[in-house]
């Protein structure tokens, strides 16, 4: 099945499974470089600032992507991470450390992300159909967790002592990466010819007038940021309230080894148990999607999504929460490709890359919504932010279930005036 996918579905898939195994080794520690280097205060200053920038260069670069054409900002964006890398490199040699150069340099690549990112989904949506959109989705998110977790496991080991021989590796990669994104990937999206192109703030703006009054889709954006305002729980509330209600235990294993676990133990156990599943698992979830209705398969991993983490938020169990983490992960498995396809059904088919990069809102909202979380918490306590948790999974059910509907009555219609 694999194999069937369109080449430039197969290559993006390389591509962001080798940039990320290597990125995973260092990206995930730089507030700890930054607090090292400077204070922890400028360190979150410093990667919020990331944060908004990647967000609105994610903005412009999926206008540009509806303009110019998808693989000309993929591999813009692929030169830019380059120059990022290299000068990472020399801000962190033997011979100069500067943690402001790291930081332009990783505002560099974090403009380049949000150059290559929306493009690259758009492109895969123009080579994809309908039918294999539900299969490349879940196999992409496989490679990505995949991915990640390979990155952490090698970067936990080497980042404290490997730093600089890690972004040697990282630009090594961020070269093929680029070779492969300018030779082996062909361009999918030939944008209408104008007598000039409009790079100025006010077509942007005229652009993204049109994503946001698409009512659809905007709710059905709204359901995304419900279903991930509550992952986004996991390293929030969850954390703190495991960090502060977990006793430390010992447990003893062969040979009369030991282990003690504390809150923060048990929650990367927990995070570990979800991305093996997820890793393990997805191949038999993508073949198991393929032959069935996408909606109810959707809805129904939202529901159990949400009560996998209702249960995270109050018990203190290890095996209640090791089966709660089960059933999110089962729900992960089920809502993450068949959401993704179908958003590529929703979204305005010459607008594809400003469509995509908006999707990239959900990811910044549920942030938000995930550090409001410990805030709320603290005055409604565990139980009550179970049933929040499970309030917002129907939330977002309700509300994909409007988008949908309002969707298909829209196409409806439209077939009728044409049919007049």
């Amino acid at each position: 099945m694999f194999r069937e996918l369109h080449p430039n579905i197969r290559i993006r898939i390389y591509t962001s499974f080798m940039s990320r195994i290597i990125g995973s080794m260092i990206f995930p520690f730089m507030a700890i470089y930054f607090t090292n280097a400077l204070n922890a205060m400028w360190a979150g200053i410093l990667l919020m600032t990331s944060i908004v920038i990647q967000f609105f260069s994610g903005l412009y670069g999926g206008y540009l992507a509806d303009i110019v054409g998808r693989k000309r900002m993929m591999v813009l964006g692929e030169w830019m991470k380059v120059i990022g890398f290299a000068g990472m490199v020399l801000a962190n040699s033997p011979w100069f450390t500067s943690a402001w150069t790291t930081f332009a340099m990783m505002t560099i690549i974090g403009i380049a992300s949000g150059f290559v990112n929306p493009a690259a989904e758009a492109m895969l949506i123009d080579v994809s159909t309908k039918e294999t959109r539900a299969f490349m989705y879940a196999i992409n998110y496989w490679a990505v967790n995949m991915s990640i977790m390979l990155g952490l496991i090698v970067g936990g080991w080497f980042y404290q002592t490997h730093f600089f021989e890690l972004l040697i590796a990282l630009l090594a990669m961020s070269f093929v990466t680029l070779w492969m994104t300018a030779a082996l990937i062909n361009e999918t999206y030939q944008p209408e010819k104008t007598s000039r192109k409009a790079y100025g703030l006010k077509p942007i703006f005229q652009s993204y007038k049109t994503v946001i009054t698409d009512l659809p889709f905007v709710l059905f954006i709204l359901g995304g940021i419900a279903i991930l305002a509550i992952e986004f729980q996991r390293n929030n509330f969850i954390a703190v309230r495991l960090e502060e209600e977990i006793i430390p235990r010992t447990f003893s294993f062969l040979w009369d080894s030991e282990l003690m676990i504390d809150g923060v133990k048990l929650l990367s156990l927990l995070t570990v148990e979800n991305t093996i599943i997820i890793v393990l698992f997805t191949g038999i979830a993508a073949k198991w999607i393929r032959n069935k209705p996408e909606q109810p398969v959707m809805y129904l991993g939202f529901i159990l999504f949400g009560l996998g983490y209702s249960i995270l938020a109050f018990s203190n169990n290890l095996l209640v929460l090791m089966i709660a983490v089960l059933i999110l992960s089962v729900g992960e498995l089920m809502y993450v490709p068949t959401r993704q396809s179908i958003l590529a059904d929703i979204v305005d088919d010459t607008k594809r890359g400003a469509y995509m990069a908006f999707n990239g809102f959900v990811f910044q909202i549920g942030k938000l919504f995930g550090a409001l979380g410990i805030i709320v918490g603290e005055a409604i306590g565990g139980l009550g932010m179970a049933i929040l948790y499970v309030l917002f999974a129907l939330i977002g059910v309700f509300l994909v279930r409007v988008s949908i509907q309002m969707k298909e009555t829209r196409g409806k219609l439209i077939t009728s005036r044409n049919a007049i």
